[in-house]
């Protein structure tokens, strides 16, 4: 049991101060972003060709190591507490958000084994970027950031409820006012919700725009106020990082005197 116990938090890198741990930890992030780099050279056709059966074998070895490392993680995962019954403590595992971004990261493999339309294994290779969201394991950062998102979510569901609003509503107005002035730039909503989408994001792609004195007004006037309201869900995700980096702070002091621990 203690044995379980030392390879459960090697894994979950629960024991910082432990050498395994951290020698785990190192491998794992950069075969992550070395396959990040496979995908991304595997998109030039040259290379694809020059080097395809490398490209292949290093897939391979991939999913090798991360398929034994999701599946080790399933069986020492009843060590934890919250795991700890032999079957529905690793169903419950299994569908931990983690769990699954370890599944995702070696499904698209074993999808394109399959006999299947090649247009479809293809979208499936791009997948494997999915392998991404395995870094959040490995950082803190990003672990505090989801916290942060969790904790502030109710916020930033209303922050960005008001945008789309306030994008649907402005849309509306833009094409009452440019429909009939440009009835093959603004035949639908739709149009009209790309053209303010294109103006509050700074895309500016220039394929429709305002020609009417009343449209460009509005633009003009809404872009400004929207300026303001896109910054909310930064300022309500910086706020909570302030909040978590203070709880941090305030539980390494003595409740009773406030003295550093």
């Amino acid at each position: 049991m203690k044995t379980n116990k030392i390879i459960w938090d090697s894994l979950t890198f629960t024991r910082n101060d432990s050498a395994i741990s951290r020698s785990i930890s190192f491998f794992i992030v950069s075969l992550i972003l070395m396959n990040v780099i496979a995908v991304i050279c595997g998109t030039f056709e040259s290379v694809q060709i020059k080097y395809s059966k490398i490209l292949d074998a290093f897939e391979i070895f991939s999913v090798i190591i991360f398929s034994i490392e999701y599946l080790t993680r399933i069986y020492f995962c009843v060590t934890d507490e919250k795991y700890s019954r032999p079957i529905s403590g690793r169903i419950k595992y299994i569908k931990s958000p983690l769990a699954l971004i370890d599944l995702l990261a070696i499904l698209p493999f074993f999808i394109c084994c399959l006999n299947i339309d090649l247009r479809f294994i293809r979208i499936f290779r791009l997948v494997r970027l999915i392998r991404l969201l395995k870094l959040v394991r490995y950082f803190k950062a990003l672990n505090l950031l989801i916290k942060v998102i969790k904790s502030k979510k109710e916020e930033l569901i209303v922050s960005f409820g008001l945008i789309l609003m306030l994008l649907l509503v402005s849309a509306f107005i833009l094409y009452h006012f440019e429909h009939e002035a440009q009835p093959e730039k603004f035949p639908n909503l739709l149009s009209s919700t790309w053209c303010a989408l294109s103006t509050f994001t700074f895309i500016g792609s220039g394929d429709i725009y305002p020609i009417t004195i009343f449209g460009k007004s509005f633009l003009a006037i809404i872009a400004l106020l929207f300026i303001g309201i896109f910054g909310l869900p930064a300022g309500i995700i910086t706020s909570g990082f302030i909040e978590e980096m203070n709880k941090t702070k305030d539980k390494s002091k003595c409740p009773h005197c406030g003295k550093e621990i």
